[in-house]
């Protein structure tokens, strides 16, 4: 649908482990910060979509996750939808919100993600992202996982999964070691992924990890699945993003002076299709391209799901930036970091930035925003005028289940 939405702000936490700080606390940084960039009072929101994906499991908080952070802050009233989908769970908010506003129901909305992963017993945080796959089908995965591993050599992909990390990264490391057979794909270009989103990460504040990192690091690291070492791999983290969403005719009555524009959100789920056919990424990236009507060679600046390095390098082709088993060649250019052609996770994406599922999607978004809008400090990325984010979750067969391609244009 032709979209009619604009940022009118955004506001994020500091993401990391926060082991002391709560859903309600986090939430309610995001949400103030959005609503002091945007200029207006909480009595201006008439509708709230909040994302998150694991408080169940983590917290105990079920049901009313939403409610109760607006709630804390005194924001009630107004509709709360609460929103869960996997990693995309941020993204679908945003999503959903800016149809909402779009289709002319309100001028004011909020979108939140938040998210709570650490714990004191990992296998909670391990159970949410294993309850993101077919449950009924998880024997089979884990042992189509270690049949995999065995077969490819891949010793430490060979047990673990799910008990020592998330078993999205044999998931991951499994989709690697095919790139490498199919494409000559090398693990130093997958180390390059990480120690270019390190570089991108060491100037933002707001990133888990801030230490640079050299192709040498990232191979020196303990391996966790192969080839994907620990900082090939994104870190569990808690923290918080925020949006204010407003229509056009509320951005003028706010004089806003750098508004960013919803140019496309396009929310799409998985299907069962052939490995050689176009998936779920190149399908809402064509859609949200049509919509904006864009390209990607106008694309300044991208935000996409590198959940681990290899993610992010196989998705350069899904999202047209080069083509199928071409994505190592723009990591050896130079083309997707700072300064090259199309720079992607200026933020430090999810490896460095950090992953706290629920809130990742509007995390992209605040990076972008603030991009388009030229206040990114020393990661600013000159002149940029369009901005893709790129958020997918959970895994149905060879494709993720859910996925959402937003573009913002200045």
């Amino acid at each position: 649908m032709q979209l009619d939405a604009y940022i009118a702000g955004v506001g994020m936490t500091h993401f990391g482990k926060h082991l002391e700080t709560g859903l309600k606390a986090l939430g309610a940084e995001a949400v103030q910060k959005a609503l002091a960039d945007a200029g207006i009072g909480q009595d201006d929101l008439e509708a709230a979509w909040v994302g998150n994906a694991a408080a169940g499991l983590v917290t105990g908080q079920e049901s009313i996750r939403g409610e109760v952070v607006l709630r804390s802050i005194g924001i009630g009233k107004i509709p709360v939808v609460n929103v869960e989908n996997a990693c995309a769970s941020a993204s679908t908010a945003l999503n959903q919100a800016a149809a909402m506003v779009s289709a002319g129901l309100y001028d004011t909305v909020l979108a939140l993600g938040v998210e709570k992963l650490y714990h004191a017993d990992k296998q909670r945080t391990f159970g949410a992202f294993s309850g993101a796959v077919d449950v009924e089908a998880l024997g089979e995965i884990m042992a189509s996982l270690k049949q995999a591993a065995e077969q490819g050599g891949a010793t430490a992909a060979a047990s673990g999964a799910g008990q020592k990390r998330s078993m999205f990264m044999d998931i991951y490391a499994m989709a690697a070691r095919a790139h490498m057979e199919r494409y000559g794909t090398t693990v130093e270009q997958f180390a390059g992924i990480s120690a270019k989103n390190s570089f991108h990460g060491s100037m933002n504040p707001r990133a888990q990890f801030r230490e640079q990192l050299s192709v040498e690091d990232v191979l020196r690291a303990p391996m966790i699945a192969e080839p994907l070492t620990r900082p090939m791999c994104s870190p569990v983290g808690d923290g918080a993003a925020a949006v204010v969403i407003v229509s056009e005719r509320k951005a003028r009555e706010l004089g806003l002076e750098r508004p960013v524009r919803v140019a496309a959100s396009v929310l799409r789920s998985g299907w069962d299709h052939g490995p050689d056919e176009d998936g779920l990424s190149e399908t809402c990236a064509q859609q949200a391209y049509e919509e904006a009507g864009v390209g990607p060679e106008d694309l300044s600046v991208v935000e996409l799901h590198d959940a681990s390095a290899p993610a992010e390098l196989i998705a350069y082709a899904s999202l047209g930036l080069c083509a199928k088993g071409e994505g190592g060649k723009l990591v050896e250019d130079g083309s997707t970091r700072l300064g090259g052609r199309t720079p992607v996770n200026t933020s430090g994406g999810l490896l460095r930035k950090g992953h706290p599922v629920g809130a990742t999607g509007i995390a992209q978004i605040v990076e972008l925003t603030e991009q388009l809008q030229g206040r990114s400090g020393d990661r600013q990325v000159e002149g940029a005028k369009v901005g893709l984010a790129h958020n997918g979750g959970g895994n149905i067969g060879i494709d993720a289940a859910a996925l959402c391609v937003t573009i913002l244009t200045r």
